[in-house]
């Protein structure tokens, strides 16, 4: 059910529960010249910053748009309670002590929804949240944001992040800020849905630790997507101090941070490893919104800054794409004879301070058709007095701008180089104002990202979570069902006697190897589980009465040879995201290689060529120095047909691990030598 925010959001009548906390509201909603009404409910106070006290709830004048309860988690209960029957449009529950303190408070936390009903309750543990464009703060703490008619909203699950983004001095505009706390009836996707209706909104910028309902929040970001609001995202965890143990390779090469990685990517979200990224990235969004693309231009009257830009910009997907000769001519026409023309572009100081001769220059420059053009100004401090000469240059840029109908930007080296009122003032003239090179480049790379990005759907699978008993099939079951889907094997046999093995290698009179097989044996090579290179009667018979003691039987196959490269194929499922893909290297050093790619799904036979592309061992695929180039059709086949299998059992199939796929030359085809299936409690053998 979507829960409808907008009276809470953005309510004409407020509520106030408690003491101390409940008269910080009131003091910070007058202080941001709140227009509606606000009730403080106290059961022993008189008044609250002039306003009368009514003793609870029930005498409330009518129902409150929005309440917030400042009072201890036990007495949180009847209030919420008595809010919910008089039809309050929602509240926001401040108290600690409920699910995040154990099973007591989680049952506390069961009461408190209970006693809600219908009505939307935010958090509880949690500050609340601040808007900005109509003066509604249901905060009790400190910020540093301001009214404004139009900005960004921020949504996080920290409320002490939440307020040092609101001390932000980088001229960012915010609409809203919203912290979630514990989410036990409004979750992060709700948040984001109502702020997508207000038009006021330019994009949301999150901060998260987790998801708790991933087809939620993929909706969510398709309705964000329908309402023109880009999203940006720094979320916590890139770094894990702890992972499950995994019984295959592939599970080991799935970190739940490279699959939440895919996940954003596939929904076009813009993931990003730092707050200031995350704030510089949001100013692009607000005043241009997603870039068309990743040619960028640099212009400064330094030669040491255009060579700062240009190696900055090395290790980001970013160019600065060479001027071409009629670029140069133009822009040639408009510099000082000794002025080498090149991107970045140093325009020397020639023309320092003459306004009309630098708006020709960038007006050139930006004739070229950059995605964004940045001018690089670090701005003297204040005390130095006014700085004229500063003000001609962005001034001019903002000229160029509208004459070349390009977006541009004023980029300081250093964040301390441009005051907030600077920032402001070029805010205001329809430039962008970006702090620190790196955190700016990254911030233009995640814009452009969002620009270029088509969202693509993710597969539902919600259905399919919160499953703990598995069945693991051996290594013959689990080739026998993924071949029915088109994957190749290696002709084999499961052998019971040493006859039966020899009567194999009789037959297809070839070198063969031979495993034990149980679905205990995951990693045989390690447990000496595997004989290869089999040809005469002798060694056959020797590997079967070595393997035949461990396992439930012994799988003969034809050796495979003339491999290019080895790779692995898998799926697996992770807790809140579910089932996904990995293809990388394979072979015995998968781990310690580290090469791999996550496929969402369902996935496309392009993104599957794109995802071999980005691997280090795509040079081996492609050819390395003189070797032949492989089969690279036949994987992108074999990818697709796995997920066949994945999506024909998707809510049975656990973990796939199907390694080594040993890959030959082009049009020679790939084959699987190992495979391993793992199905939850309903998967069954022979289905």
């Amino acid at each position: 059910m979507q829960l409808d925010l907008n009276r809470l959001l953005r309510p004409g009548s407020i509520a106030v529960f408690g003491g101390r906390f409940a008269e910080a509201v009131v003091r910070q909603c007058d202080l941001m010249d709140y227009a509606g009404d606000i009730w403080p409910v106290h059961p022993e106070r008189e008044q609250i910053l002039g306003r009368p006290c009514v003793r609870s709830a029930a005498d409330l004048p009518s129902a409150p748009d929005a309440a917030f309860v400042g009072v201890n988690r036990n007495a949180t209960i009847p209030v919420i309670q008595t809010l919910a029957q008089r039809q309050a449009g929602g509240a926001v529950c401040y108290a600690s002590g409920f699910k995040e303190v154990g099973a007591q408070g989680a049952d506390l936390q069961s009461k408190l929804i209970a006693a809600a009903g219908d009505m939307p309750v935010l958090g509880p543990n949690c500050y609340g949240f601040i808007n900005y464009l109509d003066g509604a703060l249901l905060w009790p703490d400190v910020h540093g944001g301001k009214r404004i008619g139009r900005g960004v909203a921020l949504v996080t699950q920290s409320s002490n992040v939440g307020v040092n983004l609101t001390m932000s001095q980088r001229g960012l505009p915010l609409a809203y800020l919203v912290t979630v706390g514990n989410q036990a009836m409004i979750g992060l996707h709700d948040i984001v849905r109502s702020l997508c209706d207000d038009k006021r909104v330019t994009a949301i910028g999150m901060y998260i630790e987790g998801l708790s309902n991933a087809d939620a929040f993929a909706s969510t970001i398709d309705y964000a997507h329908s309402k023109g609001v880009p999203i940006v995202m720094m979320k916590a965890g890139r770094t894990e101090s702890a992972r499950q143990i995994a019984l295959s390779h592939t599970a080991s090469l799935a970190g739940s941070d490279a699959i939440m990685d895919a996940f954003f990517k596939r929904l076009a979200v813009a993931r990003v490893d730092s707050i200031p990224v995350l704030l510089e990235t949001l100013k692009i969004l607000h005043i241009k919104g997603p870039l068309t693309g990743r040619n960028i231009a640099s212009m400064s009257c330094s030669g040491g800054e255009a060579s700062i830009m240009s190696d900055a910009a090395r290790y980001k997907n970013l160019s600065f794409r060479p001027f071409t000769e009629s670029d140069r001519n133009r822009i040639k026409a408009t510099t000082n004879p000794l002025v080498s023309i090149s991107n970045p572009f140093d325009y020397h100081t020639f023309d320092w301070g003459n306004g009309e001769r630098l708006e020709q220059t960038f007006t050139a420059v930006m004739g070229s058709g950059f995605d964004l053009t940045c001018l690089v100004l670090d701005f003297p401090r204040s005390q130095l007095g006014p700085a004229p000469e500063w003000d001609v240059a962005w001034q001019a840029l903002a000229n160029a701008a509208v004459a070349s109908g390009h977006p541009a930007a004023v980029l300081a080296t250093l964040t301390e180089c441009m005051p907030e009122e600077q920032c402001d003032r070029i805010m205001s003239a329809g430039l962008i104002p970006l702090l620190g090179i790196d955190d700016a480049l990254s911030a233009i790379e995640a814009a452009a990202f969002i620009g270029e990005t088509k969202p693509r759907p993710v597969l539902p699978q919600s259905s399919a979570q919160g499953r703990h008993r598995t069945l693991t099939l051996n290594e013959a079951q689990s080739k026998q069902l993924l071949q029915e889907y088109g994957v190749v094997f290696p002709e084999r046999r499961l052998c019971r006697t040493a006859a039966d093995a020899l009567a194999f290698w009789r037959r297809v009179n070839r070198p063969i190897a031979m495993k034990a097989v149980d679905a205990a044996l995951l990693h045989k090579t390690e447990v000496g589980a595997v004989r290869l290179d089999l040809d005469s009667e002798q060694a056959v018979t020797h590997a079967f009465s070595h393997l035949a003691g461990q396992g439930s039987g012994v799988l003969a196959e034809i050796m495979v040879s003339g491999g290019v490269v080895e790779m692995i194929i898998g799926a697996a499922r992770d807790s809140v995201l579910g089932l996904h893909m990995v293809i990388g290297a394979g072979g015995t050093l998968t781990e310690l290689f580290d090469d791999a790619a996550i496929l969402l799904l369902p996935v496309e036979r392009e993104e599957v060529e794109q995802a071999l592309a980005s691997l280090r061992v795509a040079r081996i695929l492609r050819g390395w120095r003189g070797a032949p180039a492989a089969d690279i059709s036949a994987v992108v086949d074999a990818v697709l047909n796995v997920q066949r299998f994945v999506i024909a059992r998707l809510d049975t199939v656990e973990e796939i691990d199907i390694n080594p796929l040993i890959v030959r030359p082009d049009k020679h085809g790939a084959c699987a030598v190992d495979a391993v299936i793992r199905l939850n409690q309903q998967g069954d053998a022979h289905d």
